[in-house]
Parts: C-alpha cells; sequence; structure tokens
C-alpha cells in the first residue's frame, strides 16, 4: 500500500493523475479509516482477552499475541490428548468447574515439566 500526504494527492489529482477530491473529503475518508481500524483493533484485543481466559496460565506469563495463538493452539492439543486417553472419568465429567480445574492444573504441570515451554515458541 503506498500512503501519501493529503496535499501530495491532490497535488497528484490536479495534475490530471486520479479522480479529484476535496480535502474535506480526503480527511473524511482518513478519519473514517482511522475509526474503522481502532474498531477493528479493539474487537481483535477484545477476542485476545477472551482467549487469554480460557487458556490456564502460570503466575508468570505475561503473553503476547502470538505467545497467546501459539499456546492456545498447544492448549487444544493437549485437551485432544486427554480425551483420547481417557483420563477424564464419568464422574469428573459431569462437573464442569473441577474438570475445568484439574485440567487447568495438568496443563500447568504438562508445561513445568518441559513438555512444552513458552521460551522454546520464540
Amino acid at each position: 500500500m503506498y500512503l501519501c500526504s493529503i496535499a501530495q494527492y491532490l497535488e497528484y489529482c490536479s495534475s490530471g493523475g486520479g479522480s479529484p477530491q476535496s480535502y474535506e473529503e480526503l480527511q473524511t475518508q482518513r478519519v473514517m479509516a482511522n475509526v474503522r481500524e481502532r474498531q477493528r483493533t479493539q474487537s481483535l484485543n477484545e477476542a485476545f482477552a477472551a482467549l487469554r481466559k480460557i487458556i490456564p496460565t502460570l503466575p508468570s506469563d505475561k503473553l503476547s499475541k502470538i505467545q497467546t495463538l501459539k499456546l492456545a493452539a498447544r492448549y487444544i492439543d493437549f485437551l485432544y490428548q486427554v480425551l483420547q486417553s481417557d483420563e477424564l472419568d464419568s464422574k469428573m465429567a459431569s462437573c464442569s468447574y473441577v474438570a475445568h480445574e484439574r485440567l487447568s492444573y495438568a496443563f500447568s504441570v504438562w508445561r513445568m515439566e518441559g513438555a512444552w515451554s513458552m521460551s522454546a515458541s520464540h
């Protein structure tokens, strides 16, 4: 994407290089684009915050967005392995809070045992 100032764009248009737009129209377009980008960024940050609430983390974890995505992918793989190995018995599966706490603990232990570390993901 090529970025130029509004003044450069107006000069380009006045020399016959493009469709002329007024300074006010360009300012409005720029403001609207900025608003859309801020909304997109806010929405993305809210989604990451929600994801960080779901995946178990260690107290020392201050996860970047890429670390959050990588850890979430590993957590999904971990959960799949747990389901495949039938680690959850039927009684525990009926109590979702206990199941979540136990899975969080097991995932933390799994991470601490070196199966996957944050430093290896950089």
